[in-house]
């Protein structure tokens, strides 16, 4: 039986605020990330690279499930690495991170499924979590 080719409403609103938060991010972390030292990642750079993995896993997953947001979450990822990365190697780390996330779930699916849709909005909520902690817990 095909999927649908729109994707389900609680998906539509948690991807419309993830969105923001995300485009929103990197103006709020500028100003700290250019009070740390060049040598040094900041503290939030778990979260960075988890958030990384996830944009990198909703490129996938989004229009896979049949979303018409085009390159939205590669988009996404520009601005974070425009924002966050001062130098190749950390922004290589970036992208790594990225990518693995795309490829993971490249591998797993080929066609829109209810466990690709359930992937898909656990990541939105995890993505939009992980961009309120750090916007909140580091924002100074």
């Amino acid at each position: 039986m095909p999927r649908s080719s729109r994707p389900f409403a609680p998906l539509r609103l948690l991807t419309a605020s993830l969105a923001a938060a995300l485009v929103l991010a990197p103006l709020v972390l500028a100003p700290s990330v250019s009070a740390q030292p060049a040598a040094e990642d900041p503290p939030y750079e778990a979260d960075l690279m988890r958030l990384s993995e996830i944009l990198g896993a909703l490129h996938y997953l989004r229009p896979l499930c049949g979303a018409t947001d085009g390159t939205l979450w590669r988009d996404q990822m520009r601005a974070l690495l425009d924002a966050e990365t001062r130098d190749t190697n950390r922004e290589r780390r970036f992208i790594e991170r990225f990518n693995q996330g795309y490829r993971g779930f490249s591998s797993v699916y080929r066609r829109c499924t209810p466990a690709a849709e359930v992937a898909l909005a656990r990541y939105i909520e995890e993505g939009s979590a992980l961009v309120r902690t750090v916007t909140t817990r580091y924002n100074r």
